[in-house]
């Protein structure tokens, strides 16, 4: 039997077992993928090239195959609502035979679970465009009631009553969360019916392509999660991302569920340079224009929501979002931006004196801060030292906050300008073989009090750079975890695609791997970053933390000794900061608002808990406001009221020094050192 008619009958099958309640008919939407040539060949490929070539050796097997076919799910299905327990029970026949097909060039097992997967959607959003047709009468929202935040782990619906349950559930949490947002029933049926009409007719245009990099990157992640298939398609946005030449809102996204999600704001890039987008935002629609209708981009492909933000130069894209602190996912903002290249200008290395009485003492901090390691950084860092130094700095602070990474050898270069000589970092390959990077001569551009201040996302290059001041004992290392990306990827051309693969570790002159821990610093900064949520140690299946034997170096003095006491002052003075005070209520109250296991269905409890959101903001802002001697507020600014003052409240900082306290209590720290360090010279 041909795969394309063993397809069929399976369809088929399934489709004569859906409702007969239905008004849109399920069937009407659904395409029947089947592999296609150059799928099959390239699978082989790309099997044979990881399991030769990548940094982890996996031995393809059941054990692999069962993997594979839960990572598959997972990714189909995050929230275990559209496959039940039956279609597991059927499908699950594959499970430990994924391994022996994919030898036989066979992709059959991979599009029957796809095209099951496009069958249960399609009946979902069947069912939810039905359901509202039947209007919102019969819905009761004052009963108690409450959906599961994270399914991930639940059990699979048992059968169409279960997941009949469980999408009316979804339904009415859309309603009420749109219904707090003060959208009338009539706008917010007509949103979510544009919304589940729009994912239909997606449904419709389905390609064999989609079918087969969703499969083979399920595969390719149970390598590494950096380890990825790229399609024809996908391999030209990768390009067009790592040459700079995007012409879009200069972020990085990613999917999260039916959210598209943005990881990373690039340096320089619009988004970055107005101060409306944040890492963890989710984009719910897309604008163009002033008055571009919006289009609703909930449950779409990445590719599809980076082609639809992406554009010419200078025009107009408005986003609406729900941003990273929302208390809930209705809790939309729109935001406008211009599309523009990100600029390399704002990328560049710049400098700054922080000037604070400290102890009785005047001091002058430099500031350099580094947003990514690119070509030429440490010429302009060394050409900033001695402007800083010529203006008669007391201490050094480089400032590497949300800087991604970049050039490995600009990395090793710039540790080169603090030690007089020696490794840098190792690199190990896949054959275990290790290369160690040296800074090749005893010159340096530096050798006064340093401190270098990360977050968690400080990244790669960044990590090595404090990695090896760390280890060398040459500065403090002030902030929060870095990010823990210790592994190199590089680009396999395919005859369908190319292939992103994982091909070495980074590891500290120390011995210990940068990868999934990071780098801790030795006085910890509070951010509001959860790091359970972005970060390395983030990532299911990301490769661990382990060590090498250490390079042959020579440290500099021990800090060890001071930094109790530097903890200490650094907690005294963090106390009575109003600013730290309320960065550590954000904090708390967001760790509380992740640890949720489930939200109310019952909309007047929605209410109140979306007053007590507003109240606690507005206490926190009034408490600041208070310290600072300004006005007090009777209510927070809003959008529709003051678009200016709200947006002033939401971004009290110039993006050059995002979050200044943090920045002077970076100084501050560094100040202690001196004076612990250097008594002798306590007065200029």
């Amino acid at each position: 039997m041909t795969q394309t008619k063993s397809l069929a009958i399976l369809l088929t099958l399934a489709l004569a077992s859906a409702p007969t309640w239905a008004r849109v008919e399920p069937s009407d939407y659904l395409q029947l993928l089947t592999p296609e040539k150059e799928h099959v060949a390239t699978a082989s490929e790309v099997v044979k090239r990881l399991t030769r070539g990548h940094y982890r050796r996996v031995l393809v097997d059941d054990t692999f195959s069962g993997e594979v076919f839960d990572r598959y799910l997972a990714v189909l299905d995050p929230a275990r609502i559209y496959f039940t327990a039956a279609d597991i029970d059927e499908l699950g026949r594959f499970r430990h035979q994924l391994d022996d097909h994919l030898r036989d060039g066979d992709l059959e097992p991979a599009y029957l679970i796809y095209n099951r997967y496009q069958l249960r959607l399609a009946e979902q959003l069947a069912y939810m465009v039905n359901r509202l047709e039947e209007g919102l009468e019969g819905m009761d929202f004052d009963l108690p009631g409450e959906i599961e935040v994270d399914r991930s782990e639940a059990v699979w619906p048992r059968d169409r009553t279960e997941q009949e349950a469980l999408w009316q559930a979804r339904l009415k949490n859309s309603v009420i969360g749109l219904r707090l947002t003060d959208k009338s029933d009539a706008e917010l049926v007509t949103l979510l019916d544009k919304r589940y009409q729009s994912q239909l007719r997606r449904l419709r245009q389905g390609r064999s392509e989609d079918a087969f990099q969703t499969f083979i990157n399920a595969l390719a992640y149970e390598f590494d999660p950096h380890t990825a298939y790229l399609s024809p398609r996908r391999s030209e946005d990768f390009s067009i991302d790592m040459n700079l030449s995007l012409e879009g809102i200069g972020a990085a996204l990613q999917l999260d569920n039916e959210y598209t999600k943005i990881v990373r704001i690039i340096p320089g890039g619009p988004a970055f340079l107005s101060k409306q987008l944040q890492a963890s935002d989710r984009i719910v629609s897309v604008g163009q224009g002033e008055d571009g209708e919006l289009v609703d981009i909930v449950g779409w492909r990445l590719d599809e929501v980076v082609r639809l933000i992406r554009g010419p130069k200078g025009t107009l894209v408005r986003l609406e979002i729900i941003p990273a602190d929302a208390t809930d996912d209705h809790a939309t903002r729109m935001i406008s931006l211009h599309r523009d290249t990100v600029r390399l200008e704002d990328q560049a290395a710049s400098s700054r004196i922080l000037e604070f009485d400290h102890a009785g003492r005047q001091f002058r901090i430099g500031v350099i801060r580094l947003p990514s390691f690119y070509v030429n950084t440490t010429q302009d860092v060394a050409r900033l030292i001695g402007e800083l130094s010529d203006s008669g700095v007391d201490g050094l602070l480089i400032d590497l906050r949300n800087n991604g990474g970049g050039s490995l050898e600009e990395a090793n270069a710039l540790t080169g300008l603090f030690i007089r000589g020696g490794p840098t970092v190792q690199i190990r390959n896949t054959r275990g073989r290790v290369a160690v990077m040296r800074d090749p001569d005893s010159a340096f551009a530096y050798d006064g009090p340093l401190a270098v201040l990360v977050n968690r996302h400080s990244a790669s290059a960044s990590e090595i750079f404090a990695g090896a001041i760390k280890d060398y004992n040459r500065g403090l290392i002030l902030g929060g975890r870095t990010f823990g990306k210790g592994t190199v990827q590089t680009l396999k051309s395919l005859d369908h695609g190319r292939l992103k693969m994982t091909m070495a570790k980074f590891y500290r002159v120390s011995g210990g791997s940068t990868q999934h821990q990071g780098i801790v610093p030795h006085i910890t900064f509070p951010e509001m970053v959860d790091a359970d949520e972005i970060g390395e140690s983030a990532l299911d299946g990301a490769l661990p933390w382990d060590t090498i034997e250490p390079a042959e170096y020579e440290a500099y003095t021990e800090l060890a000794p001071f930094i109790g006491r530097l903890q200490e002052r650094h907690l005294e003075r963090s106390a009575d900061n109003i600013e730290f005070t309320i960065l550590n209520e954000r904090i708390a109250r967001q760790r509380d608002l992740n640890r949720r296991v489930s939200l109310s269905l019952d909309q007047t409890q929605r209410r109140q808990e979306q007053a007590a959101a507003r109240e606690f903001e507005l206490t926190l802002e009034n408490q600041r406001r208070q310290a600072l001697g300004e006005a007090l507020l009777e209510v927070l600014p809003n959008d529709d009221q003051d678009p200016d003052e709200a947006a002033a409240y939401r971004n009290p900082r110039e993006p050059a020094a995002e979050e200044n306290f943090l920045l002077e209590e970076g100084g501050r720290v560094l100040a202690d050192l001196i004076l612990l360090t250097q008594p002798v010279s306590a007065s200029r």
